[in-house]
């Protein structure tokens, strides 16, 4: 181990030449073991490009804590000064001594400490040790205990645009802050911010209070605009007119959004250098490397300085998540539509192998750029950046108490369930636009979903409650106002999905007639909370189900469906239930209902792919009658 390598992150800053800037990349572990072997070849390539650390984000209640602890320990080995979250979030006291004598064994000497989300099914953040209920509490902690307090360098969170789920003024949080570094932290990470003047006022009042410790900026470069949307939700980052006047412009389009995105970024950077003298920043990369580099280049710190980037070829499947949700804009927080097929932001490579992703060159097996927008739920399951999460570990439900007066505002609309056909009703006047969310939708129905939307009620008049679906579309234009999306002067198809949860013998006899009458059109994925899965379709089976021609470009998939990325959308959606049954008190109608429609309904998925034919699904589920409608 080097000397440079025994400093703490605190003791490298200020070694670090006022005059060089420096930053940091934050990953997250991913939930699978190709993604997690996937993003450690992707740390490798980024590392040439010098970051000062490598930060690794703790999953909410510790859920992650083993991947997080084990891709900490492999980061280090590399030789990069390594941070890894630690959070108060289901950490007692024994649980937080273990995890600091891990990672001080792993040589790890920074830790950001954080309060963290409530863990998922919980109403509200409530500690689970009375010692440990917020940021502070980790930070006091850790400087009290002999063997750790010269050891750790602490890392704290700071809000420029105030913490979101907090309703004190600036003043309040900032002294909430130097509360925080007086009691033993050495660093500060803001959360992200897109309004660099509310950025450099905030900042001001923090030297103003004493409060001289480093602040390393939290920098997003945009993917895509319904991810931008979804994370400044969460986060309650400002959004200055002139940003979201610029996005609702090119929304339509990925690329153009990704090229934003790089550009704002930019800018942002070199006006808080200009005005605020800050040469550190900390980069939140969701896994992915292209748009971090992209900025790097254009910045001209990585020594490559490019203006003018190439369009980057993707021949990607997927679609978000996701559970991490992605915000949507269709029927579901996992409908693919147009919008969501190009906004959402689910792309991936589908047929490249193990090997070739490794190799990293030529246009197909471009390892840097075959995930270049991020993934969730209908994505590449090899994908680093598969099963998108929140910020720092946060939960990705689709309610969170992070956002003042959600759950309130949603139990107004989604009233007391207290039969499942009062659940029939709820699911039936999402469809008929009576009421403009449901727990798996975060948004009114899309346009498209209108074209299908007989079929859609037909099923739920079943006791099949519709989750997520799309029609059939062979070849509309990509400026289509409804099925389009994607870059000018190509064309876009669709397969047929419908998703929904049902009853096990509704399972049992549609996989009989998908053996006996589909002919081998139809294939289905069906699985419960406890985890049994029935399907027809191969274990190595991918079945990409929209894409895109486009000028210039390779066959661009925007989504894909197989098993290991349904699979682990089921742990979601039946973790949506749980959420939901949480609203209402211990042992009442409503949440032993909703908790009996989890542990006993299943989830299903049908793809048809006679994409040509825009009934062949539904004449298969319903009756012709409503099929001809």
């Amino acid at each position: 181990m080097t000397s440079s390598q025994n400093k703490s992150l605190a003791e490298r800053i200020a070694s670090h030449s006022v005059n060089r800037p420096f930053y940091s990349f934050e990953f997250f572990p991913p939930r699978t073991d190709q993604g997690f072997e996937n993003l450690v070849s992707r740390i490798e390539r980024l590392s040439t490009l010098n970051p000062l650390a490598i930060s690794v984000t703790w999953g909410a209640g510790g859920s992650t804590k083993d991947r997080s602890l084990e891709l900490a320990s492999l980061v280090r080995k590399t030789g990069f000064d390594t941070i890894i979250h630690l959070t108060c979030t289901n950490m007692q006291m024994g649980l937080v001594d273990q995890v600091l004598k891990s990672v001080k064994v792993n040589g790890i000497k920074n830790v950001l400490a954080l309060r963290g989300d409530p863990p998922r099914g919980e109403e509200e953040w409530i500690a689970s040790d009375s010692r440990f209920t917020r940021a502070i509490d980790l930070v006091s902690y850790i400087r009290s205990v002999p063997e750790y307090a010269s050891w750790f360098c602490i890392g704290v969170a700071g809000y420029p645009d105030g913490h979101p789920d907090s309703y004190v003024d600036e003043d309040t949080e900032i002294m909430r802050l130097k509360e925080k570094v007086d009691a033993g932290a050495n660093f500060i990470v803001t959360q992200l911010f897109y309004d660099a003047d509310k950025f450099l006022s905030w900042y001001k009042k923090l030297r103003q209070k004493g409060i001289k410790v480093p602040v390393l900026p939290g920098i997003m470069p945009i993917q895509t605009y319904s991810s931008f949307l979804r994370v400044t939700k969460l986060c309650g980052a400002r959004i200055p007119d002139s940003v979201a006047d610029a996005l609702n412009r090119i929304s339509h389009d990925d690329d153009l959004v990704k090229d934003y995105g790089v550009k704002l970024t930019v800018d942002i950077i070199r006006k808080l250098q200009s005005t605020g003298g800050l040469t550190g920043f900390h980069f939140c990369t969701l896994n992915l490397e292209k748009s971090v580099q992209r900025v790097l280049d254009t910045l001209g710190w990585t020594g490559t300085p490019t203006l003018q980037i190439p369009a980057i070829n993707k021949l990607i499947v997927e679609t978000p998540g996701t559970p991490t949700h992605p915000s949507p804009t269709g029927e579901s927080t996992f409908l693919i539509s147009p919008s969501t097929a190009s906004n959402t932001a689910n792309k991936t490579l589908s047929s490249i192998s193990s090997s070739e992703t490794e190799a990293g060159r030529g246009e197909l097996n471009n390892a840097a750029s075959w995930d270049d927008f991020p993934n969730g739920r209908f994505g590449d399951f090899k994908s680093p950046a598969f099963g998108d999460q929140n910020l720092w570990g946060g939960s990705n439900l689709l309610i969170t108490d992070s956002v003042p007066g959600q759950r309130h505002e949603a139990k107004a609309q989604w009233g007391s369930p207290k039969s499942k056909d009062d659940l029939n009703s709820l699911f039936l006047s999402y469809l008929q636009s009576k009421i403009p969310t449901t727990p798996f939708s975060p948004a009114p129905l899309s346009p498209e979903s209108s074209t299908i939307l007989p079929f859609l009620e037909k099923l739920t008049g079943k006791g099949w409650w519709t989750v997520g679906s799309q029609p059939a579309v062979n070849g509309a234009k990509s400026s289509d106002s409804m099925f389009g999306w994607g870059p000018k002067a190509g064309y876009v198809f669709q397969k047929c999905f419908v998703e929904f949860f049902c009853e096990e013998n509704d399972v049992v006899a549609l996989e009989k007639r998908v053996k006996d009458e589909s002919g081998g059109w139809v294939h289905l994925f069906a699985c419960n909370n406890q985890g049994d899965l029935r399907t027809n379709v191969p274990p190595d089976g991918r079945n990409a189900v929209t894409w895109g021609v486009f000028p210039a470009k390779e066959i661009i998939q925007t989504t894909i469906i197989e098993q290991e990325s349904f699979l682990s959308w089921k742990d979601e959606a039946f973790s949506i239930w749980s959420e939901w049954a949480s609203f209402y008190p211990p042992r009442s109608t409503e949440r032993e209902l909703l908790e009996q429609v989890r542990d006993r309904k299943w989830l299903v998925s049908l793809v048809h792919h006679d994409y040509q034919n825009a009934d062949a699904l539904w004449t298969f589920l319903v009756p012709t009658d409503v099929a001809k409608q």
